[in-house]
């Protein structure tokens, strides 16, 4: 049954930690939407939460030894397996940028709402679990 609990809320805490790199990744590219030959990037979400596993320990690569070390259980370290990708442009720019305003703001905008969905249901799920423990 813990077992059971413990990789529901692996799942959800790997799809939190993936939209907040998503929410990075976009807000990146409305900060450099005048920035010349910019390239908007992007992740996958659907790829990259299939690619997280649950099980799966992802180390971040140091290359000092006073760099602090990644956490042992995986959490939080989710969104450094999900690769990069770049925007296609829809429309060219003359400064070689591909970031679209209304494109970032609508997924800026759909990843909030998925991010707090997300949020929520975890909430919901722990006061289940606590009306049920103190019965």
């Amino acid at each position: 049954m813990i077992n059971k609990l413990d990789a529901t809320f692996r799942f959800y805490e790997d799809a939190a930690n993936l939209r907040a790199h998503r929410q990075q990744l976009i807000a990146s590219n409305i900060a450099n939407v005048d920035t010349p030959n910019f390239k908007a990037r992007d992740i996958s979400f659907k790829d990259a939460l299939e690619n997280t596993g649950g099980n799966k320990v992802v180390k971040l690569a140091t290359n000092v030894p006073n760099h602090i070390a990644s956490p042992s259980s995986g959490g939080g370290a989710a969104a450094a397996g999900a690769p990069l990708m770049y925007r296609a442009a829809i429309q060219g720019s003359v400064d070689g940028n591909t970031v679209d305003m209304d494109i970032e703001r609508s997924q800026f905008a759909d990843n909030a709402i998925h991010y707090e969905a997300n949020l929520t249901f975890i909430s919901d799920q722990i006061k289940i679990m606590r009306a049920a423990i103190q019965g």
